[in-house]
């Protein structure tokens, strides 16, 4: 939470610092741990299930907090896990690619763009060293709830080129 929060995506990464943008950064952090979590066999997977269902719960109690209907907020919840998991696809294959798939995918989700743009160039080099940094960190540390971005989102590096 803390990393996605930090106020570089947000003033130089020109995230949108609403509800929505900040749900993506969320999202997009709570992905890549749980990527590496995958990696970590079932204790790994029992851990990113559980990280999934915190994610969730506290997405539903946000949505009674801002006034969402009782009678709705299922149906949000279930949309917004829905999404979730069709960003992980579209993030996995990116990942998997060495040219700009990550880019795209992140200039739709996190920036609403039809194209990729520096913002999203740079985004994605931040996902990439960030993907990095957690396979590097010991799965048991993971597991144990001491984890490390030890990476910064540098703006700068979209536009280059």
């Amino acid at each position: 939470m803390r990393q996605a929060r930090s106020p570089v995506f947000y003033l130089e990464g020109k995230v949108a610092d609403t509800v929505e943008g900040r749900f993506e950064l969320v999202a997009l952090h709570t992905y890549l741990l749980i990527r590496r979590l995958r990696q970590a066999g079932a204790p790994g997977k029992e851990t990113g299930q559980k990280l999934f269902d915190i994610l969730f719960d506290d997405m539903d109690q946000t949505l009674r907090e801002m006034g969402v209907g009782d009678l709705s907020v299922g149906k949000k919840i279930k949309a917004l896990a829905s999404s979730f998991y069709g960003r992980m696809q579209a993030y996995d294959k990116g990942l998997a690619e060495e040219g700009d798939e990550l880019a795209q995918a992140l200039a739709r989700n996190v920036y609403g763009a039809e194209a990729a743009d520096a913002r999203a160039v740079a985004l994605a080099d931040y996902v990439r060293r960030a993907d990095a940094a957690l396979e590097a960190q010991s799965a048991d540390e993971i597991i144990a709830g001491r984890v490390t971005f030890d990476v910064h989102f540098a703006p700068e590096a979209g536009k280059a080129g």
